[in-house]
């Protein structure tokens, strides 16, 4: 019986994994969220977990009472926009992370949540992927994140800063992690701009949650070994670093 793990499973992308997993037979889903959630489906568990504490992921991980996880999609994350402006600059999004309006709580926050809590989280999982015949760790990560992606002449490159510099650090973990865990396979993935609560309003052309979960699943089935480390957009296509 398939074990899935899915963070941020409160709404959004996450919301929209546990749904679609939960469908599948036999299947176990194990939602995690920093806030509080409840499921009315039997195969489905629910756990209130904070990434960036070390102690509420401890007493998750304890309280897990599976003999190992086949698949995690981590999905929580923030979009590290300045709290202030969000409600100033309503419906305009770029305001919000520009190189004059950044601060540095904003930034660290970004990085506490986005990088260092998804370490946290993936490595305390490790014993329970390590039983698992062949572990599969799904992250959702951003084309925003790229490096190469990011330069003069491009018209979506520039600004963003917590949060393309978190992305940009997760992939690095990411990496790591494919190097010194090789029996997981480690997967990043950008999901599309999609519609959920990382802004408080819907952006222009943004996909519904479904929608992007709905294509992202045949390919989350077929990601495998010769996978593992790569960088991928929601149609499969790599994405430069």
């Amino acid at each position: 019986m398939p074990v899935i793990l899915v963070s941020g499973a409160a709404n959004g992308l996450g919301a929209a994994f546990v749904d679609a997993y939960r469908q599948q037979p036999d299947t176990t889903v194990l939602a995690i969220d920093r806030a509080s959630i409840q499921s009315k489906h039997d195969n489905v568990h629910c756990w209130t977990v904070d990434v960036t504490d070390e102690s509420s992921i401890t007493a998750f991980i304890t309280s897990v009472n599976q003999p190992h996880i086949d698949l995690v999609v981590h999905s929580a994350g923030i979009r590290g926009l300045v709290p202030h402006l969000e409600d100033e600059k309503h419906g305009d999004v770029d305001a919000c992370e520009t190189l004059e309006a950044m601060d540095f709580a904003t930034l660290t926050r970004t990085f506490q949540i986005n990088a260092a809590g998804t370490f946290l989280l993936l490595r305390a999982l490790l014993p329970l992927l390590r039983q698992a015949t062949h572990p599969k760790v799904i992250i959702m990560s951003s084309r925003m994140g790229s490096l190469g992606n990011n330069f003069a002449g491009n018209r979506s490159a520039g600004s963003a800063y917590a949060y393309r510099a978190s992305k940009a650090a997760l992939n690095a973990i990411m990496r790591s992690f494919v190097v010194d865990v090789p029996e997981v396979n480690f997967v990043m993935c950008h999901p599309g701009r999609v519609e959920t609560k990382l802004v408080k309003w819907k952006e222009e052309d943004a996909i519904s949650a479904a929608d992007s979960v709905d294509g992202l699943l045949p390919l989350i089935k077929r990601w495998g070994k010769g996978d593992s480390g790569q960088f991928y957009d929601r149609f499969g296509e790599t994405i430069q670093w």
